[in-house]
């Protein structure tokens, strides 16, 4: 087994003004090769600290990736420790010194001496090509470890780890075979879940593996196997997989990288349907998981975010009396919202959600998190009563997914 290390160099990672999320995409893409990354570190702009995480590296890893710390400016300390460490000299690198001119040029603008400096390099370094900026990429292979020194920048990192460095990383190490396939559920918890396939996942094969990997409403299931042929081993996921689909199958939506909204907008595709929301407490964060994907306007018609009672009466044909006698967080209320919305938008579906998002507004009637659903068809309105315990955002975002599996499950026939 290759094991990584990954450390992050910047003082504005440690102080919380920008996330890191380089470490997790790196981790990604290492576990694709079957390469174990047991240690992830972050460390401020001190040399002093730098030298000793890399020390510390050194002891426990075969391959070392670093971000950050390659900028031009007099913070940007990556270089200088590098170069102290494997005990050499910075030097012009003329492939370094190309790629930065050439850079400039492109975009007219004049190369500064800071500029230049950045083809500066450890002696001992390999020179990586970075197409995407400025700051360079360094291979060094020392003290029986690779070393890798990337910029901080996601975009940058990405792209030269794509065309660059894992194609060298490949090459260098001898890689277990590894297969993942992920499985993506909604609509039941984690602990739900485990104890519905508890008895599929004792059974698994030595060389399969199951994780859930839960987040805010959606619990993916990675099927990890490992051996020599990778066609072996994925026919071997597909067949466990297999086995346990009846259990689960209402609950899956898609695999891999696969959205909710995604699925749903195929489907909806596929059946020449068209969607329209009206959306109160969700505040158009339904309309959002439907607009961000490309193509959406197949079948999205378009949303009203009737967030007060006269937005209601006025665009949706709520009527007062249904205010009045049931509230704006009612069945009643919700029926006529999505039936509104179809009408109003002339969409084939509708999607409606009204509710006490909180952390206030609630009654004893109605507590904070009491919310109300409705999916509105040709045949009528089907609506849902939701009770959820989060915060304001959770809510909103758990409300916008139960909307939409609501959906997706009519459309596959799979209603209760």
């Amino acid at each position: 087994m290759v094991r990584a290390e990954i450390i992050t160099i910047g003082d504005e990672i440690l102080y919380g003004q920008i996330l890191d999320t380089n470490t997790q995409w790196i981790s990604l893409e290492l576990d694709k090769l079957g390469i174990k990354t047991i240690r992830k570190s972050s460390v401020g702009d001190q040399a002093s600290e730098i030298t000793q995480i890399l020390n510390e590296a050194a002891e426990r890893a075969d391959l070392v990736f670093i971000t950050g710390g390659l900028g031009p400016t007099k913070d940007d300390l990556t270089k200088k420790v590098l170069a102290d460490y494997f005990d050499c000299g910075l030097a012009m690198h003329p492939e370094a010194l190309q790629d930065v001119t050439d850079f400039f040029a492109k975009r007219g603008r004049e190369l500064s001496d800071i500029n230049r400096d950045q083809a500066l390099l450890p002696t001992k370094a390999q020179f990586v090509p970075n197409k995407q900026g400025t700051a360079p990429c360094m291979w060094f292979e020392e003290k029986g470890v690779v070393w890798v020194s990337m910029p901080g920048v996601p975009f940058e990192m990405k792209a030269i780890m794509e065309t660059e460095v894992l194609p060298r990383v490949t090459k260098h190490f001898k890689t277990p075979v590894i297969f993942h396939k992920v499985i993506k559920t909604v609509g039941i918890g984690e602990s739900y879940l485990s104890d519905l396939i508890q008895d599929w996942e004792l059974a698994l094969p030595e060389h399969i593996k199951l994780a859930y990997l839960p987040s805010l409403g959606i619990v993916k299931l990675r099927l990890t196997a490992f051996g020599e042929d990778l066609p072996t081993l994925s026919a071997d996921v597909e067949t466990v997989l297999a086995q346990v689909m009846p259990l689960i199958s209402s609950y899956v939506f898609g695999y891999e990288k696969e959205e909710l909204a995604e699925v749903v907008g195929a489907l909806l595709r596929k059946e020449k349907a068209s969607l329209g929301l009206a959306e109160s407490c969700t505040g158009g964060h339904l309309a959002h998981q439907f607009t961000q994907i490309s193509g959406s306007s197949d079948y999205f018609k378009g949303c009203i975010v009737s967030y007060a009672n006269e937005v209601k009466m006025d665009q949706l044909g709520v009527s007062s009396s249904i205010l009045s006698e049931f509230g704006a967080v009612s069945e009643a209320c919700i029926t006529a919202m999505a039936e509104g919305a179809r009408k109003v938008l002339g969409s084939t579906y509708s999607l409606a959600t009204s509710g006490i998002a909180g952390p206030n507004g609630g009654s004893t009637e109605k507590p904070v998190g009491t919310i109300w659903i409705a999916l509105a068809h040709p045949g009528g309105v089907i609506t849902r009563k939701l009770q959820l315990a989060g915060t304001r955002i959770q809510n909103i975002h758990m409300t916008s997914l139960a909307a939409i599996n609501l959906l997706r499950r009519f459309l596959l026939h799979d209603l209760n």
